[in-house]
């Protein structure tokens, strides 16, 4: 194709740059739109607003209420833009550590970790547990998290798996986010007492791994 200039001399784009041009500019905009929408929604979830409006959402991320009203209609990718920053943020805190030393010192470490990967999603859970029986996308994220729960709790403590079901029953709901977050929110304790209250039901069921 011949190469053509303008009367000035240069180059002339090719016929149907200008518009590819503009359909370019509006997919990059569309796209911050999108990304400022997720942040919103992230930082105000991150607050403790479980359930953000409209509105609220718009503000926090300087667009206009139809152009979150038009995000909102994909509610399903919405979560899923805010579960990809959660699982780089948080995942890491869940299955980072290694087991090392004896069975009570593993039980320790394992709350411990455990305790710190729920205070960071907690927020987030308990937003998405107020949509998950309507959105397909959460329900399968929760069974997910129950199914890493149960491999990190094996990990941990390996001793569960000749344990009577009766006790690793047991020990998968002490470790579980639902009794963490009855003593943070039912029983309204602290971090330290919430974790010195899972610490004592995790060991005393597992001195009966020993027996």
């Amino acid at each position: 194709m011949p190469i053509e200039r303008n009367a000035a001399g240069r180059l002339r784009p090719p016929p149907g740059a200008a518009a590819e041009s503009v359909a370019d500019g509006r997919v990059r905009r569309a796209h911050r739109s999108d990304e400022a929408i997720v942040t919103a929604l992230f930082a105000l979830v991150g607050e403790g607003i479980l359930d953000p409006t409209a509105q609220q959402v718009a503000e926090r991320a300087g667009v206009g209420i139809r152009t979150v009203f038009r995000r909102f209609s994909d509610m399903e990718g919405l979560f899923a833009g805010m579960d990809a920053r959660l699982q780089r943020q948080a995942v890491p805190q869940l299955i980072g550590g290694t087991p090392r030393g004896g069975l009570t010192q593993r039980a320790r470490d394992l709350v411990a970790e455990r305790i710190a990967f729920f205070e960071k999603i907690a927020p987030y859970k308990r937003a998405g547990n107020l949509k998950r029986w309507r959105s397909p996308f959460l329900r399968e994220r929760h069974a997910l998290l129950v199914r890493t729960l149960r491999q990190e709790l094996l990990r941990w403590l390996p001793e569960v798996n000749d344990a009577p079901p009766r006790l690793a029953d047991a020990l998968e709901l002490a470790t579980s986010f639902e009794a963490w977050d009855r003593l943070r929110t039912e029983q309204g304790l602290s971090g330290p007492r919430a974790l010195a209250a899972m610490e004592q039901i995790v060991l005393s069921l597992s001195r009966e791994l020993r027996k």
